[in-house]
């Protein structure tokens, strides 16, 4: 059951979200009568909140324009996304907003109800997520700069180093970034290779904004163009091979945007760059005993396959 001062707190989420809110709405959404809800702004008044008011027909309340205040009530639903938000920041290769992240958990803690507040403990201490092996650690202050730098439609320039370590200085549009299997990405107009190109946060240095701005393309689809571009993301490894099950089981199967799946030869052809060879390896001995398959390029994972033939004889061994 809401007490009166959660109304008032209610109320004023309620003004806070909304630029005006007639006394009739707030009504219907506390299920109170009229003279109640202004009972409420009354209080609020009295404790220097400066709301606002129209009387007669279409009177309405609002915050005096410029008055914000921090959100001061969760949820048992906010409370819980919000923790656990915090808690996957690990997952997302932002190590170095832990620290932040864990004194902002604090500080929610603090300003939630006592009820609320344990349950939030409770999410705490009953789910343990641990780091994703293959998430790849980014800077957050190079994420910020390039929210800045999108917002304001600004050019930034960076170091990048590729795949195969070669560095090079780009001076970039940046459309968009995105998170995709473990990693950050930064899509956006390359001035030195004229044409959209995808580069890898963790490979970005020395990241400056410019003062050159830009006029975003329109209607950029930023999820579609990665999951079209993601199976050739320069990487060290070119992959090839050929599954002996057709095409619209192997899409069942394999789930990874970052695989190009094609008909081939009655069967499938799978496409893609890698980094790491052994996780990719282990997919593909996952898909069954039902699909066998044929390595076509490269020969650094049929090595990486006779090393995993050696490890399974040894530990059947004896």
């Amino acid at each position: 059951m809401h007490t009166p001062i959660l109304r008032v707190l209610e109320v004023l989420e309620v003004l806070q979200a909304r630029e005006r809110v007639t006394g009739a709405d707030l009504a219907r959404r506390l299920e109170v009568s009229p003279r109640t809800v202004q009972r409420y702004i009354s209080r609020l008044q009295d404790l220097g909140i400066p709301v606002e008011s129209t009387r007669g027909v279409g009177g309405s309340y609002r915050l005096k324009a410029g008055f914000r205040l921090p959100p001061l009530m969760f949820s048992d639903d906010e409370a819980f996304a919000l923790s656990l938000g915090l808690r996957a920041l690990q997952h997302l290769g932002l190590q170095d907003l832990l620290q932040d992240g864990s004194s902002a958990g604090l500080k929610l803690e603090r300003v939630l109800p006592q009820a609320i507040a344990q349950r939030v403990r409770d999410v705490e201490e009953a789910i343990q997520l641990e780091p994703w092996p293959w998430a790849v650690s980014t800077g957050a202050a190079t994420l910020k700069q390039l929210a800045v730098a999108i917002r304001a439609s600004r050019e930034v320039h960076f170091g990048y180093q590729n795949h195969q370590g070669l560095a090079s200085a780009r001076a970039v549009a940046p459309y968009a970034v995105r998170h995709h299997d473990g990693r950050w990405y930064l899509l956006g107009f390359c001035q030195q290779r004229q044409a959209l190109r995808t580069f890898r946060l963790d490979r970005i240095a020395d990241l400056i904004l410019l003062e050159v701005t830009f006029e975003p393309p329109e209607n950029f689809d930023a999820r579609a163009y990665l999951q079209a571009s993601m199976p050739f993301v320069q990487e060290k490894y070119a992959l090839e091979v050929w599954l002996d099950c057709p095409l619209e089981v192997a899409q069942k199967k394999i789930q990874s945007s970052r695989v190009l799946l094609e008909a081939h030869t009655g069967g499938t052809l799978l496409r893609c760059t890698r980094d790491a060879l052994e996780p990719f390896a282990a997919m593909l001995l996952g898909l069954g005993v039902g699909v066998s398959f044929k390595v076509i390029q490269s020969e650094a994972l049929r090595d990486t396959f006779r090393v995993l033939v050696e490890r399974a004889r040894d530990s059947i061994a004896g």
